[in-house]
């Protein structure tokens, strides 16, 4: 489990935006430094009292890490970015755009081999298709311009099933599940850096970071493990056996930053974990499943997606729902089922909060679950959708997926 490659450390300037050039391709590379001179630099400590990592934004709120990401904090620099909803179709190796005021799918565009998820950069200024290929050798990223909804020319890289950003805005990872690696590579030509090794993560796919940057947790499907991972000296740390269940999938940062929720598909609920101590700590049952976690626009409560199924491929019409939890007290407030049955996967809250987007994986669909009432539409899309996104989102970077901003 060790670094491979010498690391770069990457100088960026936050919140300068350019203006959108209709010919797209990804932003040009960050200026670069020595990691030896830069590691001696502390960062400054917020008013919040939280010392993050060197370059990563301070911390508004030390006890909700979403702060800056309600309805009012879209940054200028996407504010006009046309809002739509973009969908991976994993077995259609295409992407479907639907336009989220007529509820209807205004393009549909070929990507790579199998794409995953829908993922916005770290500077917002890009969104990537995570084209994994599963199992051949042509794995690649296809960068969107969020300023025209259109593509640009895929670049080849090896199985990104899912891919991160760490929080200072260095690094994109990309997770290669298959290798059990993850690859460092540069946030804008996507050039390889450097990779970790984790072995013992069989199927590592999604993490989320502690309020710090220090480390990020990743789950491994396919062992009932989650992995803890040091983001300043690009190691692994150690690897959690959570106590039931067996199939860990999304993973997300509670409001206050060292306690994680896992989904476990297994399990039919939702792990808690300590982060900074890498301890479960509880369990909360939502439904069959568990797969997707999103949190509200208000910092106040977590959207749980309950595929259905303990099946990879699982069927239509299965009883799928959402579960919300409310996090001040951990326990399920209410839950949605799909009318008809469903399966819904993965995506991300509406900019207003007011609509809940996810991917239907089993029934080449996407659902628009009304926030307040529970309500939903039902828009036809490609085969087998999963990690949609939902754009313009608020907050002023991402640190990947479906869209984790802060």
């Amino acid at each position: 489990m060790t670094f491979k490659t010498p690391l770069l450390v990457a100088v960026t300037l936050l919140g300068v935006a350019a203006a959108h050039a209709q010919e797209y391709s990804p932003s040009a590379p960050m200026v670069s430094v020595p990691a030896e001179a830069s590691a001696a630099v502390a960062a400054p400590v917020a008013a919040s009292g939280i010392q993050t990592i060197p370059g990563m934004p301070p911390v508004i709120d030390p006890k909700n890490i979403y702060s800056e990401t309600t309805p009012s904090h879209i940054s200028p620099a996407i504010a006009q970015d046309p809002a739509r909803v973009y969908v991976p179709n994993l077995r259609g190796d295409s992407v479907s755009v639907i336009d989220p005021v007529s509820f209807q799918v205004v393009d549909t565009f070929p990507v790579g081999h199998s794409p995953q998820h829908v993922v916005p950069s770290w500077d917002l200024r890009t969104l990537w298709v995570t084209n994994n290929s599963e199992g051949r050798p042509d794995g690649s990223l296809t960068p969107i311009n969020p300023a025209t909804a259109k593509p640009g020319p895929s670049i080849a890289v090896d199985d990104p099933y899912n891919m991160y950003f760490t929080p200072d805005g260095k690094y994109a990872i990309t997770v290669a599940e298959a290798h059990k690696r993850l690859d460092f590579r540069d946030p804008h030509t996507m050039e390889l850096k450097g990779s970790v090794e984790t072995p013992e993560c069989k199927g590592v796919n999604h993490a989320d970071f502690s309020i710090d940057g220090k480390y990020a947790i990743f789950t491994c499907e396919f062992g009932g493990y989650v992995a803890k991972v040091d983001t300043v000296n690009l190691k692994m740390i150690g690897m959690l056996k959570l106590s039931k269940g067996g199939m860990p999938q999304d993973i997300l940062t509670a409001p206050d930053g060292h306690k994680f929720y896992v989904a476990d598909m297994m399990a039919d609920g939702v792990f808690v974990v300590d982060g900074d101590s890498f301890k479960e700590t509880g369990f909360i049952p939502t439904g069959i499943g568990t797969h997707g976690l999103y949190p509200s626009r208000d910092g106040k409560m977590m959207y749980v997606a309950n595929r259905g199924s303990h099946r990879i491929h699982g069927p239509k019409h299965g009883p799928g729902g959402v579960s919300i939890i409310d996090f001040a007290t951990d326990k399920v407030i209410k839950t949605w089922m799909i009318p008809g049955g469903g399966s819904p996967d993965m995506g991300n809250v509406s900019a207003d909060g007011k609509l809940l987007w996810l991917s239907g994986r089993f029934d080449d669909v996407v659902y628009a679950i009304d926030t307040d009432t529970g309500a939903m539409r039902k828009i036809p899309v490609g085969a087998e959708p999963h990690g949609l996104t939902v754009w313009p989102q608020p907050g002023r970077y991402s640190v990947g997926h479906t869209g984790i901003l802060r």
